[in-house]
């Protein structure tokens, strides 16, 4: 029960920290954009939703089941890393800088109007290692498209799905490489649009209500130079990081990035950039994204994040979240795997 008591856990303390918030005041409103920023904390809020978006649309561009079932928990191990020495973790890491040549590192993806966060997550950060593992020779991009919608065990598809069970789905099953939406250079490609996640006047299409997640199907695309059997990339091992912060630096360091889950509150659909630090006491629902790196800004410590919403939200699809404190629970649940 250790996942599950250990959410809740900081639940209830993040709750006794937050600020109380203002009675009757609408989250989408200019009113409480003026007063996040009013707070004068170690970000900056602005207009990213348009202000008459339905709260389950907002839902439904997140997608990650926080509360594991512990008969989910129990069968991914905990990996407690001590390999290296707490004075050997640098105060600044940025994982796109140690392994410059692994283009995947660099990308930000796009989960459309699809709640399969849970499966980006996984596969950007299984991308990555699939390079670093290789010396940077091996540049591969692995289908969110595959695993959202072959891993039945996962979850719900696009209505989300648990980290923990995409990971092992990698070492069982394996996955296929897939880019992005109509990309033609993989075995299956994301085949959801790209839309305007919390951009209120960007070039793509509105994000709408979630789609139907796709069929499995396990073939590539026509003009692919290779099978579906002769694609498939497996994992050798998939677990969960120990939540002590070095720990979660130590593998990062060692293996490249991982995957984690987080609280999304309402006033993280303001962010715009700095250190995210939670004042709001309104929980919207889960987050499953891939933190690369960590650094200090300004004396505030942050894990460097990457997201799946385009390069138009946050810091160019990028965000930072306070380190330490397991602020909005994002040092609970941290996922990772070694490549076969």
């Amino acid at each position: 029960m250790f996942l599950k008591f250990g959410i809740i856990f900081a639940i209830t303390i993040s709750m006794v920290l937050a600020r109380p918030e203002p009675e009757n005041l609408d989250f989408l409103s200019d009113e409480y954009i003026d007063y996040l920023n009013s707070l004068k904390t170690t970000w900056k809020a602005g207009r990213n939703f348009d202000r008459n978006t339905p709260i389950e649309k907002i839902r439904g561009q997140m997608g990650a089941i926080i509360d594991v079932p512990e008969e989910i928990a129990s069968r991914i191990p905990v990996v407690k890393n001590d390999h290296i020495s707490n004075e050997h973790i640098p105060e600044v890491f940025d994982a796109r800088n140690k392994w410059p040549n692994c283009k995947s590192i660099q990308q930000i993806r796009d989960q459309g109007s699809c709640g399969s966060c849970w499966a980006f997550g996984a596969v950007e950060a299984i991308s990555d290692r699939i390079c670093i593992a290789s010396g940077q020779k091996k540049q591969v991009e692995i289908s969110g498209e595959d695993l959202l919608s072959c891993c039945h065990n996962c979850g719900y598809g696009c209505s989300g799905g648990y980290p923990a069970m995409a990971w092992e789905y990698w070492v069982q099953n394996g996955i296929v490489t897939g880019g992005l939406y109509q990309d033609k250079n993989t075995c299956r490609p994301y085949s959801i649009e790209p839309c305007e996640h919390h951009v209120e006047h960007g070039n793509r299409p509105k994000c709408g209500s979630t789609v139907q997640t796709p069929r499995c199907v396990q073939q590539c695309q026509t003009g692919y130079n290779q099978s579906y059997e002769q694609d498939r990339y497996f994992g050798q091992s998939a677990y969960h990081v120990h939540s002590n912060v070095q720990d979660i630096q130590k593998e990062i360091l060692t293996n490249g990035p991982v995957e984690a889950t987080f609280l999304v509150y309402a006033d993280f659909l303001s962010y715009k950039s700095g250190v995210y630090q939670r004042t709001s006491n309104s929980m919207v629902s889960g987050h499953a994204i891939k933190i690369l790196g960590w650094g200090v800004d300004n004396g505030t410590p942050y894990w460097l994040c990457a997201n799946s919403w385009n390069t138009d939200w946050g810091e160019n699809g990028f965000f930072r979240v306070l380190r330490g404190q397991n602020e909005v629970s994002i040092e609970s649940q941290i996922y990772a795997g070694l490549p076969k």
